[in-house]
This record gives C-alpha cells, sequence and structure tokens, in this order.
C-alpha cells in the first residue's frame, strides 16, 4: 500500500518581541533571580512572558500581588500562583553557619547578587541586607550549613519586598554578570598567553623528540589559539566593561 508524502511541518513563528513590554513586565518582577519560575533570570523570564510563552503566576517572590501586577500590565487573566514552583511566604535571608563552613566558595559562585563574603578555605559570611533570598546557595554547599531564616514576620510576596530593594537587588545582578564575564575573559587570555608562549619554544616545552610528533602538537595549538583568538574578537556593540559595583 503507497501511502501519501507527508508535508513537512510548518514551524511556529515567534512572535515579534515588544521590548517596552518587556521592559514594564520585568519593572514588575521582585529581582531575586531566583530562577523558580524556570528561567534564569527575572529578565528571560520577563521576555518569555511577553512572547506568550510562559504563564504571569510563576514567581513565588512576588507572590499573588506579582501575579496581579503581571496580569494588569499583560490583559492576562489573573490566576492563582503556580505552588509547583514553590509557595508564598515570609522574605527570608540566607544565614552560614559559620562552625560548619569550609571555604569551598560553591555558594559565592552560586550567589547571583554577589551577597556572599568570603575566599577559599577561609570562612564565608553573608551580607544580610543585600541577599535577596534566591536560595541557590543552599543546596550546593556540600557540608549543608547554609539555612534560610525569615525576617519580615508575617509579610509577604511584595508587602516583604520594596521596589528600592528590588532595583538594588537588579543592579547588583547586572554586576555580577559583568564581573563573571570579565572573570572568564581574563581566564582565558591567560590560557591563551600560556599556549602562544609553548608554541614560540614547542621543541623545549615538550618531552617528545619525535618531530612529527612535534608537528602534530603544533598543529592542534595553532588550532586552540586561533579558536581563542576568534571567539575573543570584539562583537559590534558590545557592552563595555566600564561599569562599577553598586
Amino acid at each position: 500500500m503507497t501511502h501519501p508524502p507527508v508535508s513537512p511541518i510548518p514551524a511556529v513563528a515567534t512572535p515579534p518581541l515588544d521590548e517596552t513590554l518587556v521592559q514594564r513586565i520585568e519593572d514588575a518582577l521582585p529581582q531575586t533571580q531566583c530562577t523558580r519560575c524556570g528561567y534564569p533570570d527575572c529578565r528571560a523570564y520577563a521576555q518569555a512572558i511577553a512572547q506568550g510563552q510562559a504563564g504571569i503566576h510563576q514567581c513565588p517572590p512576588g507572590g499573588q500581588e506579582g501575579v496581579a501586577r503581571l496580569a494588569g500590565l499583560t490583559g492576562l487573566p489573573e490566576r492563582p500562583l503556580d505552588t509547583t514552583r514553590g509557595i508564598e511566604a515570609p522574605r527570608a535571608v540566607a544565614v552560614i553557619d559559620e562552625t560548619w563552613c569550609i571555604g569551598c566558595t560553591l555558594c559565592l559562585k552560586a550567589c547571583p547578587v554577589d551577597c556572599i563574603v568570603g575566599t577559599n578555605k577561609r570562612m564565608h559570611t553573608v551580607i544580610e541586607a543585600q541577599c535577596t533570598g534566591c536560595e541557590l546557595c543552599v543546596p550546593v554547599c556540600p557540608v549543608s550549613c547554609i539555612a534560610m531564616a525569615p525576617v519580615s514576620g508575617d509579610r509577604t510576596g511584595w508587602a516583604a519586598w520594596s521596589t528600592e530593594q528590588a532595583g538594588e537587588a537588579r543592579a547588583r545582578y547586572a554586576f555580577h554578570q559583568m564581573r563573571v564575564q570579565r572573570d572568564k575573559r581574563e581566564h582565558d587570555e591567560a590560557l591563551l598567553a600560556k599556549a602562544v608562549h609553548k608554541l614560540s619554544d614547542l621543541e623545549n616545552q615538550t618531552r617528545h623528540t619525535d618531530p612529527e610528533v612535534i608537528a602534530r602538537k603544533r598543529s592542534v595549538i595553532e588550532a586552540a589559539i586561533a579558536r581563542a583568538r576568534a571567539l575573543r574578537e570584539p562583537r559590534e556593540g558590545s557592552p563595555t566593561d566600564d561599569a562599577s559595583a553598586p
């Protein structure tokens, strides 16, 4: 039996992004950067809402008032908060049990607003006034020495968080992103410099004496250097690193 040819499924067109709407939605989010909405940060969640790819009820820190704010901005009907992503609760901040902290720095790397102070193999502590309560530091701690302590009494959602605090958290997250990108670039540049140095004196930088083996190593290093330099090329319109920490 001959089957008729199957027509390809047409691709679903993504609606153009309304940047003004995205900005207004992002302004209505608490900027905790907790990822409980299912997106990597508040900006990505705002973009998903604007494109109809996410619901307005996915932000536990914003609580039900946050859902109402988003409903007013988008014209979508208000709906109950999606409790599978977390419940609306009093605001909490991270507290490190300093007697158990081993100085692994994993919590520093997880914090989206750089509010944890410490260094490798030294005790860490949390700057409470800057903590957004995102809880991202809790699961990464290998000795379970981080707990969340409520600080807002019975107040939850936007009643426990202010527009000013959200603005500061957004600024600190922007600086965190810039710092991470800068650190990665500096690390990559150090590796590139090391590779260039090794290539300049490869015969004395390797234990191999076979010319064919050395030639293959040279080819591999040259290719790696070319890739690194291509990735390092500045992109047109890329942001500068002149920002400073808030």
